[in-house]
């Protein structure tokens, strides 16, 4: 059973492809208010999920969001593709001010698997050809977990787990509370 620990107050960042199970392992695994879901988000804004019109303002609102969650001492999980390299850097920018060590997850699946998730999504389906370009962008940060390890942690986070989708129901995560005073000079 692989393990994640999860410092609180912290952030869990998930990466992955549409249609790899992210919602899924974030609503097994944290409380709804811990998630911040940019197809919740559009959701919210045009009351369809899989609208991209609104992406822009949906993530503009999830990183105030995520400032103010952390700068409250919460635990933040980000449900969101975070496949390109300058979606993961504005998270942590984001996530900067508040000191946290953030957890990059990163989902994984077979394409056909990840294609046929996708599509019993019914009409929040993403199209296939963007289900193309998520999986080789997942592709591209390496062709094995110590690649893909390397390339998150370069980019600043504190703790990457690769976690196969088939396998999120074995996966455990375990809560570490960190208790802060004030600073002393």
């Amino acid at each position: 059973m692989r393990s994640i620990t999860v410092v609180v107050p912290g952030m869990v960042v998930l990466i992955g492809p549409a249609g790899v199970g992210k919602s899924t392992f974030a609503a097994r695994h944290f409380r709804p208010d811990e998630i911040l879901s940019s197809d919740e988000l559009r959701g919210a804004i045009r009351g369809d999920p899989t609208d991209q019109s609104v992406t822009r303002v949906a993530f503009g609102i999830l990183h105030r969001e995520l400032g103010k969650r952390l700068a409250a001492g919460h635990l933040v999980v980000v449900d969101a593709t975070n496949l390109t390299r300058a979606a993961r850097l504005a998270i942590l920018r984001a996530a900067r001010p508040a000191g946290v060590r953030p957890i990059a997850v990163v989902l994984v699946a077979a394409p056909e698997v990840v294609h046929a998730r996708n599509a019993a999504r019914g009409p929040r389906a993403v199209p296939s050809e963007v289900v193309e370009r998520h999986l080789a962008a997942a592709a591209s940060l390496g062709e094995t977990e110590d690649a893909a390890a390397d390339v998150l942690l370069a980019e600043g986070f504190a703790a990457v787990h690769v976690v196969a989708t088939a396998a999120t129901t074995g996966a455990e995560v375990r809560f570490l509370q960190v208790r802060t005073g004030p600073t002393h000079s």
